[in-house]
């Protein structure tokens, strides 16, 4: 089964992650970045001397500027990465760290490169206030302000939850469902948090907490241990959506995850065991308002690369940008079977998502492969997919086999 050529991972790992105004928030994702990347590199084994490519993901452009942009770049010589190691940045939306990993893919299966890095980073919190119309002058008008967290949106169409809401009601996947799949993550993930499941893909260090100086910070700080189907269901919809409220959707979070792949001959060469052997990653795009469907047709699209059937499949990751997003994207898998779409739910998410462990955007990609990736291991190996959908209804998805 196993193949010298098999493009495979031998490191996975990310930050904690951070609530909106929480203990990140003075940071910029390049740091948070950092912290990853040389933490990856270190369970790796590899000198970064070794890496031929680095690929990096964000979303937020803005707080990019805020250090004149070429993240990857920056992230890299910050870490101690010798100069000399090519890397790119890459904006695709939530799907960024995760067609980051699909680049290095690539690259090593093309021959271009031997080991890839792929990162993913997102301090929502440090989005700055973009002032725009003052250059030039403006005479009596007012300066114009554009906040990129208020609405999460793209200029000349709707809000995210709006569509997400929308096509939620057009599948006959209710609020209820949503607030009960919402309920359903926080418990997940207090579950497997108390038996240590995220000890794998977690790391800890050390930030500045004002007064108090440095402190450790070495676990998610957005989950809600108190959540309650009462507390959700009184909760009002936002934007404009007729489902999604701010229960059953992600934090504005802050995080960074890294991954680091490579061909099984140089796993081997090196003394390294793979953690997982990469079967697939692919993109689609749909239609810009049917975002909450974007994760099913790349699921079916990674699988028939894969030359893997659904129901081979242990473990699904469907990122929970809103709860809407794997109910949909199950429901359609599931294809009117109501038996089958409650099999692929009872597989999707099982430590929970990103309404309990929060949503830093350029992360949560990397975040998803690895999670799923780490819970296979547990459970004696297997099949997993993941799928996360982004802006505009982009989607990625990637098939991975644990031995």
């Amino acid at each position: 089964m196993n193949n010298k050529n098999d493009v495979v991972i031998v490191s996975a790992v990310r930050t904690p992650f951070s609530r909106f105004g929480g203990a990140l928030r003075e940071m910029h994702s390049i740091d948070i970045a950092v912290f990853a990347m040389k933490e990856c590199l270190k369970r790796s084994g590899l000198q970064a001397e070794e890496l031929s490519e680095l690929y990096y993901g964000m979303c937020i452009q803005s707080e990019a500027a805020l250090e004149s942009n070429v993240n990857a770049r920056q992230a890299m010589l910050r870490a101690g990465f010798p100069s000399s190691l090519v890397s790119l940045t890459i904006d695709r939306a939530c799907c960024s760290s995760l067609s980051a990993v699909q680049l290095g893919f690539r690259a090593i299966l093309l021959g271009e490169a031997d080991i890839c890095m792929a990162v993913g980073a997102e301090n929502m919190s440090n989005t700055p206030l973009v002032l725009n119309g003052l250059r030039w002058g403006r005479g009596i008008q007012p300066p114009i302000i554009k906040d990129h967290l208020n609405p999460i949106t793209y200029t000349g169409y709707n809000h995210l939850a709006k569509d997400a809401g929308d096509v939620a009601v057009k599948h006959g996947v209710t609020r209820e469902m949503q607030d009960a799949w919402s309920f359903g993550s926080q418990h997940k993930y207090q579950e497997a948090f108390k038996q240590g499941k995220f000890a794998d893909e977690m790391m800890a260090f050390e930030v500045p907490a004002g007064k108090k100086g440095m402190v450790r910070f070495d676990k998610d700080e957005f989950p809600r241990a108190d959540t309650s189907m009462e507390g959700l269901a009184k909760l009002k919809t936002v934007y404009g959506s007729p489902t999604v409220t701010a229960g059953n959707a992600p934090g504005l979070d802050a995080g960074a995850s890294a991954v680091i792949i490579m061909r099984r001959s140089e796993a081997e060469k090196r003394g390294i065991k793979p953690l997982a052997t990469i079967l697939s990653v692919q993109s689609v795009a749909v239609a810009p308002d049917n975002i909450a469907e974007a994760p099913a047709p790349a699921i079916r699209k990674a699988l028939a690369k894969a030359g893997v059937g659904l129901d081979e499949i242990k473990l699904i990751e469907i990122n929970e940008a809103f709860a809407a997003m794997p109910l949909v994207a199950t429901k359609i898998l599931a294809e009117g079977d109501d038996k089958k779409w409650q099999e692929l739910k009872d597989k999707t998410n099982v430590n929970g998502g990103a309404v309990a462990i929060g949503h830093p955007v350029g992360a949560s990609g990397a975040r998803i492969l690895m999670t799923m990736m780490y819970e296979l291991k547990r459970r004696g190996g297997g099949l997993g997919v993941c799928s996360i959908c982004g802006g505009l209804a982009q989607g990625d998805a990637a098939v991975i086999r644990v031995e």
